[in-house]
């Protein structure tokens, strides 16, 4: 247990807080018909997790550098349990989205020390058999999600999807504080202080993003409620970037992205979770409202995808220890790319199994991206920055799935309305309704004499956003895997200069490696 007991305790911390990413999506119909709830308020459900998780995520690596990465987990891990438990108690949808943001930032600080603390914790081959079994935990716990989701929500209520989140947290718990060992700051790290201002700034920004993108549906694109938390987001970015340059001891050192290692790993783990992952809420919702699968059902149709991605990183994690970018994440883009986008091919008629072969050639993809991309984003970084790299790949893995779900969801409703436009009365209310899981509810209003008719309008609408969003997903991965291949293309021989006090200036060098650096 010597090498096994550390591993266990932080991957089920890691399989805890990414399947409560997912989870939730099978429950969303059951969360509004129980509490009542727009599409907003079921994307904020899903968004406000996984935004808190982003915009915490930096803060809290830097906090784990200097106060220690196990108390971190540890802390993260209290406050993720507290927070599940007023999930599932939570009356209304203001207080669950509330109690998720909360759940969020307990994540976030678990998040972050994950692959710090197997950095750390292993070497060798050992480290990558370590990175093996955390990516196939992280790709498989993503899918297992709505499986475990269904099943809950079945066989119980849609509460226990929180409430079973206590007793794995108390094993959790209890393996780390016997395996782990107490980690002491470097008294570089202890001079440090914490980046207040950075933190702010990068929340304000990414939930400003996230905000205005979630809206856009029902306010428009041009309308003050939209414009506005996006004109703030992009001034608290670029504020955020002076503020870094500045700073002696940063929450993100921008100097990670001059690595084209380390920009590849953030561009892949971004784009592949956004694109495979954004669309799930509403594959989840075409499957139940539209399909009528239970929730079990709807979880089973993505176990496919769950099972490649896990079957895919630990593969990797053997026999890959050390990927090459171009080949590990343009390959597992270009095939999440194709899985998804193979999708988005339903009709008014398609049942499930029109998704299966899509799901699991999405999944073969992202067990490449989770290894790789993690492998990429610690290796390419310095040893004293690990606490910052893990945190900053955690971010792009968070921030790409919150902008994934946003935008999508503006996405199939804009696809949505102009697919019944002309066919409905109120072609943008029903489409609002509709992608919220409301089929049933717009059938149950309309005379029996048109309710064969409206039932196909409504089929094929749905039907035709969701082709809109695989194909766009698609085409998302497959132009990451170009970004990827254009960054780490193997650059011209650099010729060593020496500069007038005599020094080898091999900035070229460091900054065009074509592989994992440290």
């Amino acid at each position: 247990m010597r090498i096994w007991g550390p591993l266990v305790a932080i991957c089920l911390g890691t399989f805890m807080l990414l399947v409560d990413v997912t989870i939730v999506l099978v429950a969303l119909p059951a969360m509004s018909d129980s509490l009542g709830a727009s599409l907003s308020q079921l994307q904020w459900v899903a968004d406000g997790y996984a935004l808190a998780v982003a915009a915490a995520l930096l803060g809290a690596g830097m906090l784990a550098d200097l106060h220690g990465r196990r108390r971190m987990y540890v802390g993260g891990l209290v406050v993720f349990a507290l927070a599940s438990v007023a999930c599932a108690l939570a009356p209304d949808m203001p207080v669950l989205i509330g109690a998720r943001v909360v759940q969020g930032l307990g994540a976030a600080a678990m998040f972050t020390t994950t692959l710090s603390l197997i950095s750390t914790l292993y070497t060798g081959r050992r480290l990558g058999l370590a990175f093996g079994a955390w990516a196939a935990v992280a790709a498989s716990a993503s899918a297992l999600g709505p499986v475990l989701g269904g099943l809950l929500t079945q066989a119980l209520d849609w509460r226990w999807i929180f409430f079973v989140n206590v007793p794995v947290t108390a094993l959790a718990l209890a393996l780390t504080f016997r395996h782990i060992p107490r980690s002491a700051p470097s008294k570089r790290d202890a001079a440090r202080r914490l980046d207040v201002p950075g933190v702010l700034l990068f929340a304000l920004g990414a939930g400003g993003c996230v905000y205005a993108v979630t809206e856009a549906h029902t306010q428009g694109w041009a309308s003050a409620a939209t414009l506005v938390p996006l004109g703030v987001a992009i001034a608290a970015f670029v504020a955020f970037v002076r503020v870094q340059h500045r700073r002696t001891h940063p929450l993100l050192d921008l100097s990670l992205f001059r690595r084209p290692a380390f920009g590849a790993a953030m561009i892949t783990i971004a784009v592949g979770e956004g694109a495979v992952y954004g669309i799930l809420p509403y594959t989840s919702l075409w499957l139940q409202s539209v399909r009528h699968l239970s929730p079990i059902g709807a979880g089973l149709v993505v176990l496919p995808h769950a099972v490649a991605a896990a079957l895919v990183a630990v593969v990797c994690g053997r026999w890959m220890p050390t990927p090459s970018p171009r080949l590990g994440a343009c390959l597992g883009l270009l095939l999440a790319g194709l899985g998804v986008g193979a999708e988005g091919f339903l009709g008014p008629e398609s049942g499930w199994p029109a998704l299966v072969g899509g799901l699991a050639l999405s999944g073969v993809g992202m067990g490449l991206v989770f290894q790789v991309a993690a492998s990429l984003a610690l290796g390419s970084a310095p040893p004293e920055r690990a606490g910052m790299a893990s945190g900053t790949y955690s971010t792009f893995e968070q921030l790409g799935y919150a902008f994934g779900v946003a935008a999508f969801g503006t996405l199939a409703v804009s696809a949505m309305t102009a697919s019944l436009d002309g066919k409905v009365t109120d072609a943008s209310g029903t489409a609002g309704t509709l992608s919220g899981g409301g089929a049933d509810t717009l059938l149950s209003t309309a005379p029996d004499d048109l309710r064969p008719g409206l039932d196909h309008t409504l089929r094929e609408a749905f039907a035709t956003g969701h082709n809109t969003l695989a194909l766009t997903a698609g085409a998302l991965c497959l132009a990451g895997a170009a970004l990827v291949v254009w960054l780490t293309r193997r650059p011209r021989v650099a010729v060593a200069r020496t500069g007038a006090g005599g020094h080898e200036d091999r900035g070229h060098d460091d900054l065009c490696h074509d592989g994992p650096m440290s």
